[in-house]
This record gives C-alpha cells, sequence and structure tokens, in this order.
C-alpha cells in the first residue's frame, strides 16, 4: 500500500505539480513586468472607467521592470499628461487607477473644478449626461487636456476640493486626479506620486461587470479603449 501511494504521489507530481510550476514560473515574471489586469472597485474615474471594470495595463508603456519589484532596467519614456496610469499610492501602497494631469515641473491649480496647468486653464466643453451617476445631479464635461480629450464628472451638490493650489509638482513626480473630479481620492489629498510607484499605463477595458446588478456583464464596454 505504501509502495503504491508513493508511486501515486510521484505521477502527480511528474504530471501536474511539476507542468504547473514550470508554466508559473515562466508566466508569473512576464506578468510582473510586460502586462497585466487591474480591477476598478470604485467610481474615482466615471465615466471613463466603471466599478467593475476589468483593465489591461500596459507595464511597457514607460520602462522595464526587474519582475515583483518596481526597481526600472530601463526606461523610454514617461508617462504623458492625459495617460490613465496604475500606481501604488503613497499614502497606503494600495494600487489606484488615476489619470496624469501634471508632470515634473508643472505648476497645477483648480478654480472651481476647473483645472489650469502652468497659468493657463484647461479646455472644457459640455457632454451629454449619458454614463453619469444617477440621482446626484451629476454632469459631464470633455475636459481637453494637452490635446488629450477624454469625459470629465462633475458633481455639484456634493461637498469637494474644487479649488486648490498652486502646486509645483517635484521632480521625478506626477499629479494624479480622478475623473470623477469631486469623489475622487487623489493627488489633492496625498500629493505627487513617485515615477517608482507607477506600475503602467491603462490602455483598454477588458470586460466589464456590474456590481450593483449582481455582477451582469456590461457587453457594450468589452475590448472598449481608455480615451
Amino acid at each position: 500500500m505504501k509502495a503504491r501511494l508513493l508511486l501515486l504521489l510521484k505521477r502527480v507530481l511528474h504530471e501536474w505539480i511539476q507542468p504547473l510550476a514550470i508554466a508559473a514560473a515562466i508566466v508569473l515574471p512576464l506578468k510582473s513586468s510586460l502586462a497585466e489586469w487591474n480591477y476598478v472597485p470604485s467610481g474615482s474615474m466615471t465615466p471613463t472607467l466603471l466599478p467593475g471594470d476589468l483593465v489591461w495595463v500596459n507595464k511597457l508603456a514607460y520602462d522595464l521592470k526587474i519582475p515583483f519589484t518596481t526597481r526600472h532596467l530601463a526606461e523610454w519614456g514617461g508617462p504623458r499628461r492625459g495617460d490613465v496610469a496604475v500606481f501604488y499610492s503613497p499614502a497606503d501602497g494600495i494600487r489606484l487607477v488615476k489619470r496624469v494631469i501634471g508632470l515634473p515641473g508643472d505648476v497645477v491649480e483648480a478654480r472651481g473644478d476647473r483645472l489650469w496647468i502652468n497659468g493657463e486653464p484647461v479646455d472644457y466643453a459640455p457632454l451629454p449626461a449619458a454614463g453619469a451617476e444617477p440621482d446626484r445631479r451629476a454632469f459631464l464635461v470633455e475636459e481637453a487636456l494637452a490635446g488629450h480629450p477624454h469625459p470629465v464628472q462633475v458633481l455639484p451638490g456634493r461637498r469637494a476640493v474644487r479649488t486648490f493650489g498652486p502646486v509645483r509638482v517635484p521632480a521625478g513626480c506626477y499629479f494624479m486626479m480622478g475623473d470623477n473630479r469631486d469623489d475622487s481620492h487623489d493627488s489633492r489629498f496625498f500629493g505627487s506620486v513617485p515615477r517608482a510607484a507607477i506600475i503602467g499605463r491603462a490602455s483598454t477595458v477588458i470586460l466589464s461587470v456590474d456590481p450593483a446588478r449582481h455582477l451582469q456583464p456590461r457587453t457594450d464596454r468589452m475590448l472598449r479603449s481608455i480615451p
């Protein structure tokens, strides 16, 4: 009986555990350095991203990192103003998804929910309310940030930080904000984000489910590019 049990364990090790271990040794470092996905748990990026979205993160957008670390092997470009980036929060290390607003050396401020970059106001245009949060008097505008237009949600009835700065972004850091401007915990609260804390650029919504409707799939959002 003991001999048969040992034979069975060797067979399981050879046919299952060893191949899985080899696959993990190949896939996990690639996932850590090249690309992965990130689940969106909150509405801080509404209407661009919704709770329940699963986004593709291009880890090679800005650099190549040593697997399982934030140390850079090579860099070929920093985040651009308007990019949607995934990063570790300077406050608590939690992974967040926000938009890059200010680059190193930029002076960022807001006056009544309108952004100013380096002393120049950012242009806005009204958008239809489709996609805005219901029952909160939300409205949408298109923000033309450095030639990178994208929707922004404003919640006039909510207490929020609508005016701040001017703030100069330190060298090697980036100022991040959510597109849901009046309901986002971002650089207005925890400060600018160091370059080393940025994981990659979110480029595509892979798939999406609605947490408020028993994870019903949102088929219209699948494989949607992120503006």
